[in-house]
């Protein structure tokens, strides 16, 4: 293959954010960028919102579904690329685990760095019954992959995602083992050529870019800058330090912090036991099950009242074994 052919092939840099509660794909054409200078579009990434319709999204929520073999029906689970999935991801996902808890598949990439499980054994959903059929860490993360290449293929024929430029983000406090982990499942979804990037330097260089060259004004030789990232499931740190190299300013990271499981998951749990306590304070005593219906309701408020600025407040509603439900603000 000549060295034009192969530029021809490389037409897009994408960068794969595979995020404890959402994923994320985005792509710069390197054809129409020039430097700082880069045009970069999110993938509306196909998915299943309900049994039957697809819709398009920017993020691809990470979430499985396990459903019971008389659930659904196969043309409930039609894509645009496959008449039959491997896996239940994404809206669908979220929305029927919401009420059926014990069959979702949820914040596996905190699994990955767990030094106390094995990630490629069949452990989710944690809690589930026998009756229903787990999967693993690792294949959760392979699923979500799947899912993203077969959207990007879907929409780029021309240029498959197994012939681009490909960056998938990782949390800086991931451990060697968890990061074999996310390269392993990127091989095993015909993605093996990923070139893992920790999180706090992706969105350092997301800020470079947006600077578009104004950055170098903003620090100077000898500065430290930390980067916070608070994600679904972790918060990661990175010291960053502004150097000098040939007359340029230089970034180098020179420090991460430990691996914190502390992120917008935990959100999620302190508000529903908030809730919990109100609800038994006037007599409802909660199950297991229902806290874990609570934890999702939870979650689906806090992202509206965060992304639409109209709403003051949102119901929570918790499922009972009858037809009856347990309401509550």
């Amino acid at each position: 293959m000549s060295v034009e052919e192969n530029v021809d092939v490389r037409r897009y840099s994408v960068g794969i954010d595979l995020g404890t509660t959402h994923c994320v794909l985005s792509s710069v054409d390197l054809q129409r960028s020039d430097g700082e200078r880069t045009d970069y579009q999110v993938l509306p990434i196909p998915q299943l919102a309900s049994p039957g319709v697809v819709q398009s999204d920017d993020q691809l929520p990470s979430f499985i579904y396990r459903a019971h073999p008389d659930e659904l029906t196969q043309d409930d689970l039609i894509l645009p690329w496959t008449e039959s999935p491997e896996a239940i991801v994404g809206s669908i996902a979220r929305q029927l685990g919401s009420k059926t808890p014990i069959r979702l598949v949820s914040s596996a990439k905190s699994w990955l760095c767990h030094a106390g499980v094995n990630c490629r054994s069949a452990i989710l959903p944690v809690d589930a019954p026998e009756e229903v059929d787990r999967i693993s860490p690792f294949d959760a993360t392979v699923y979500y992959l799947e899912h993203l290449r077969d959207a990007w293929n879907n929409q780029h024929n021309d240029h498959p995602l197994d012939q681009q430029d490909l960056v998938i983000t990782v949390p800086a406090s991931f451990d060697p083992a968890a990061r074999e982990l996310t390269a392993d499942a990127a091989r095993q979804a015909g993605l093996g050529h990923a070139v893992l990037l920790e999180e706090p330097q992706s969105a350092l260089y997301s800020w470079i870019q947006q600077a578009a060259g104004s950055w170098r004004d903003q620090v100077n030789v000898g500065d430290i800058i930390l980067v916070i990232d608070v994600g679904g499931g972790t918060t990661d740190l990175s010291l960053i330090s502004v150097t000098e190299d040939e007359g340029n300013l230089a970034l180098n990271r020179i420090a991460v912090g430990e691996h914190i499981l502390l992120g917008g998951d935990n959100m999620d749990l302190a508000l529903a036991y908030t809730a919990k306590v109100k609800l038994e304070a006037e007599g409802n005593q909660l199950e297991p099950w229902q806290i874990q219906a609570l934890t999702h309701a939870c979650r689906d408020a806090k992202e509206t009242l965060f992304t639409d600025e109209s709403v003051d407040d949102v119901p929570l509603v918790v499922p009972s074994r009858g037809s009856s439900l347990i309401g509550g603000t």
